[in-house]
This record gives C-alpha cells, structure tokens and sequence, in this order.
C-alpha cells in the first residue's frame, strides 16, 4: 500500500543554509551631540539566488547596512555570517580577503579606474582574488553589450555603460553575494531599467545572492523580496 506524504513530511525536509545571515546588528555614530544610532538590531536572512530588495527614507541606514554586510565597516554589536564565515569576527586582512573573494559590490558613483581600459576594469578583482576566468570575462563582456568598448576609458563611456562595467567587475569574481547601493541612481529611468535587467539575469545565471539598497519603489518590486529599513529596523513590505 503506497504512502501519500502529509504537509507534515514535506515540511520537515531540510533546508538549505541561507549564504548570508544579519543578526542583532547595531551601528552607531558619534556626534558632538552624543551617539546617534543607525541600526537597532536588524535581522534577516538571504538564499543563494535569492534577491533582496532594501528600501527606506534618504538617511534611514541603508548604505550603514550595505557596508556592513560587504565588511567595509565595524558593527557595535551583533553577527553577520556569509557562507558560513562569521564575517564580525575577522581581522582587516580577513575582511579584506573576504571583500575580493566572496563581494562583489556596485556603487551609484561607477568607481571604474579611470587608468584602466573596460576589459581591464572587468577583469581589476577577479585578478586581485586570483580568480580570473577568460571565458567567464568573455561571457560578461557580451552578456553586457561591452565587446565594441573593451578598448576604451571609462571617461569615453556613457553612464550606462560605466555602470555595466561596474556590474560585469563586481560578477566577475563570481561572487557569493552581490552588493548594490542605488545602483541606477545616476541613470535616467529608461537606462536604469536596462541595467536592471543585466543584472537580474547576471545574477540569476551565477546564483549568487543579491541585496539592492534603492529609494525607487519600481526597482524594488523586481526583486523577490522587498523590505524597508524604518527608525533602525526593518520590516517587510
């Protein structure tokens, strides 16, 4: 006699490990004033593949968040854990490494070095992680509209076409986690949505998490997860 399985014993299949885990994280900052917290004991959880959308107020602890998260900065308290790796425990030159192997991080402002051509640009980390791959960069390059532009400057590029480069520099490490802070912030709306688009397909083809922090409401609602980040703490939307 064949055995139909309950909601009880598909439930109780085990889960994966979420690549990066926020727990009771606290960030404040010094004033004259006296300390001014940001965070007040943020919580959250993030699969690989999975992508978070970070919304709130101009001055409510987004970016605060994303440095954290990507080991640019110090927490008061509390635990952030990226592939198993307890990241506030670290030195500098293991948050470092950690930054190089496991981060790949887009700014609003495109922080391509200006020295440096788009091929170059592109392969600038995974080099320093000793990661390169030519066949993935050769992916990147044409997965991002970049194979006319590999010999050019950044200063000879448009804004959309620096924040591509930024997007392939940061993926080509093949990160664990993705780290985007207002990343279409200095684009018109139309070029936004297409870099958008590159990027939620970059993502999805390497399986990597992705945290976006963003003011815009319709940016946000294409990611799979939304929540927004209010008085220090989050909660969904």
């Amino acid at each position: 006699m064949s055995i139909h399985p309950t909601p009880q014993h598909l439930e109780a299949a085990p889960k994966a490990a979420p690549i990066l885990r926020v727990e009771g994280l606290r960030k404040s900052y010094s004033t004259p004033q006296g300390a001014i917290p940001v965070l007040r004991g943020v919580d959250f959880t993030l699969a690989a593949g999975a992508s978070l959308a970070l919304t709130g107020e101009s001055g409510s602890g987004k970016s605060t968040l994303l440095h954290l998260v990507g080991a640019l900065d110090d927490a008061d308290s509390g635990v952030i854990i990226l592939d198993g790796v307890e990241v506030t425990l670290l030195s500098e030159h293991a948050r470092a490494t950690i930054r190089r192997e496991k981060i790949g991080t887009v700014f609003q402002q495109f922080n391509l070095i200006p020295s440096l051509t788009v091929a170059e640009n592109l392969g600038f980390q995974a080099r320093l992680a000793g990661r390169y791959d030519a066949a993935w960069q050769e992916e990147l390059t044409h997965r991002l509209g970049l194979a006319e532009l590999c010999a050019r400057y950044p200063e000879e590029l448009s804004g959309g076409q620096q924040q591509r480069v930024a997007i392939g520099r940061a993926l080509a490490v093949r990160p664990k986690l993705l780290l985007a802070d207002e990343p279409t912030g200095n684009l018109d709306e139309a070029t936004g949505d297409k870099v958008m688009s590159l990027a939620l397909d970059l993502v999805a083809a390497t399986g990597c998490a992705f945290l976006m922090a963003t003011h815009s409401a319709r940016l946000a609602a294409r990611l799979q997860r939304r929540v927004r980040l209010d008085a220090g703490v989050l909660a969904a939307r």
